[in-house]
């Protein structure tokens, strides 16, 4: 056994990526590129508004300024690394660097599932019992919602971390991934990890099942409330509760399918597809869906851009 954990400390994993050799590898290269760009640009900008306009300052902001700091540092956690390795074409990542990044990564995917849960709730209430928000949603409750979403994510982490990187990986040490994701490491291993894999069906059910329940029952009564407003109202919230469905689904699906299947059931190229949305896709659509959509968030965006204008001249 100690053989198998000092072959473990001593040496370093390859990430065979996402890209290819060939000279469709260029393209999806510059594909990602972009999106990391632009997802930082989106989120950055977000927070922006959020901290400067002081109409922004109310729970469901907050809870989206915190959304858009996890889904930065997310996409900061994995795509610039594909870059450097494409660049480079190195594809190794140290064991310490491997493990940093699948504590990050558990961090910010088990904390945006509580916050996500967090926001339903927010916008639950928010339109279903609009005279008792003040109460439910006071000042500290959506503090107290966001430090939760932390604080269980990374202790959800650590303990998954620990694990993870405790079994001897004795075989190839060619992750078939783009990024140190569990289920594709749990691969490498010589040893039987079932008892470890029923534990990450335990967290899967606290961290996507019961949060992903409550977003849909809270979505439920919020369309049913909706069902009852006049016409132009209706249309228009009828339009944003199907975005935000579209996000969740898009966000928790893959993530669910990912994480609750048994481990012979995964192949890398599936398992790659997929987690291209919950790290790549939703942290670039979520500014996109949850706030640049939003009328008071447009005309913050015309406040800062006339007052930088009235101060240039």
């Amino acid at each position: 056994m100690m053989g198998h954990e000092n072959h473990t400390l001593n040496s370093d994993f390859i990430l065979l990526g996402l890209f290819s050799s060939s000279k469709t590898s260029l393209v999806s290269f510059s594909f990602i590129f972009l999106i990391f760009i632009m997802t930082i640009t989106e989120n950055a900008l977000m927070m922006l508004l959020i901290h400067r306009d002081s109409r922004l300052h109310t729970p469901m902001y907050f809870l989206l300024s915190h959304l858009s700091f996890m889904d930065i540092l997310h996409i900061s956690n994995i795509v610039p690394k594909m870059i450097s390795d494409y660049l480079s074409g190195s594809r190794t990542i140290s064991f310490a660097g491997c493990g940093f990044q699948i504590f990050l990564s558990l961090t910010l995917l088990g904390g945006e599932c509580l916050l996500l849960a967090a926001m339903s709730y927010d916008r639950y209430v928010a339109i279903c019992h609009p005279l008792r928000y003040p109460m439910l949603m006071r000042d500290n409750s959506s503090g107290l919602m966001a430090a939760g979403s932390w604080l269980v994510g990374i202790l959800n982490s650590i303990v998954h971390t620990s694990f993870a990187l405790h079994f001897p990986f004795c075989h190839s040490r060619a992750i078939d991934h783009f990024f140190c994701e569990v289920p594709a490491m749990l691969k490498l291993s010589c040893v039987d990890t079932s008892h470890y894999e029923r534990g990450v069906y335990v967290s899967g059910i606290i961290f996507l099942l019961i949060p992903f329940s409550m977003i849909s029952i809270s979505y439920v009564q919020i369309l049913l409330t909706v069902f009852q407003m006049q016409s132009g109202a209706r249309q228009k919230s009828l339009s944003t509760c199907s975005f935000h469905m579209v996000m969740v689904i898009m966000y928790y699906g893959p993530f669910i399918f990912t994480y609750m299947r048994p481990r012979s059931y995964h192949t890398p190229g599936q398992d790659k597809f997929l987690a291209i949305f919950y790290t790549i896709l939703t942290p670039t659509l979520n500014p996109i869906i949850y706030s640049f959509r939003n009328k008071d968030v447009l005309i913050a965006v015309k406040n800062i851009l006339q007052s930088n204008f009235l101060s240039k001249k």
